[in-house]
């Protein structure tokens, strides 16, 4: 893991009790990316699901100029980084769970990660998060996941639904590709910002995109997959299972500038 600069809590040092909450509760949300030249791509979006997962879990929202604030005071003259943004609460516990109210905002400032991979071997696995939906911040199932496609020789976790529906992956969304179009998986997920990066980039490239359902039984019917998070605009998949991918490194370079020709935000 990247070494943790600072972590920050409504603009002041974590204390031992926002450290305590954190190891014994999970309930909340987060966001993280990558910060370029004091801005970040889809800035507005990181934004807006922070804000929609406030309003969900906790029943209100923290507030775009207050999130900006929050970050440029943990960024303080760094204009590159990585910073992971998490909200929570220390009133909700087991004994407690009804409280409502502004959350509390978590910031880490990290360097920034490496891509994921240059290629990945991935495992189908029956499994679906919890609220999909959510970028939050119960990770268990994800990593054990993980650890369980590692131990049989593969690189990563691609979930299905009992029927085969392709879904996401642990940390990752995936798609596929079809002649000149990327086809994106139609299931219960996570909604992906370096996802949506992509997908409004494709244009630029002379790429098109549809959204339609994907079922393990027919992946032998694409030319290729990739797969896309903030740390990794785009990366090829070369197996999934028994099943061998071939996509030429030259798409992958016409993905990456797809997600590249969305402008920096300034914070």
């Amino acid at each position: 893991m990247a070494a943790v600069h600072e972590l920050w809590v409504d603009g002041e040092p974590a204390s031992q009790a926002d450290l305590g909450y954190h190891a014994l509760f999970n309930y909340g949300a987060y966001t993280s990316f990558r910060v370029e030249d004091g801005g970040v791509r889809g800035l507005d979006q990181h934004l807006a699901r922070l804000e929609a997962s406030a309003v969900e879990l906790f029943g209100e929202a923290v507030g775009d100029d207050r999130l900006r604030g929050l970050m440029r005071g943990a960024l303080a003259d760094r204009t590159d980084a990585w910073l992971r943004i998490s909200l929570f609460s220390p009133e909700i516990w087991m004994r407690e769970a009804s409280w409502r109210g502004r959350p509390k905002v978590m910031i880490g400032v990290f360097d920034p990660p490496p891509p994921l991979a240059a290629a990945l071997r991935v495992q189908v696995q029956t499994y679906a998060r919890e609220a999909p939906h959510l970028k939050h911040v119960a990770t268990f199932g994800l990593m054990r996941a993980r650890r369980a496609a590692r131990d049989a020789g593969f690189d990563d976790a691609l979930f299905a639904d009992a029927d085969g529906r392709v879904s996401e992956g642990s940390v990752w969304n995936i798609g596929f590709l079809r002649g000149d179009r990327v086809v994106w998986p139609q299931a219960p997920m996570l909604a992906g910002v370096a996802q949506s990066l992509v997908d409004r980039g494709l244009a630029h490239v002379g790429l098109a995109s549809v959204t339609e359902t994907v079922r393990v039984a027919d992946l032998d019917r694409f030319d290729g997959a990739f797969i896309c998070n903030s740390a990794t605009p785009a990366c090829a998949v070369t197996a999934i299972g028994d099943l061998a991918l071939t996509i030429p490194p030259s798409l992958i370079d016409r993905l990456q500038a797809a997600w590249a020709s969305n402008p920096v935000q300034p914070i």
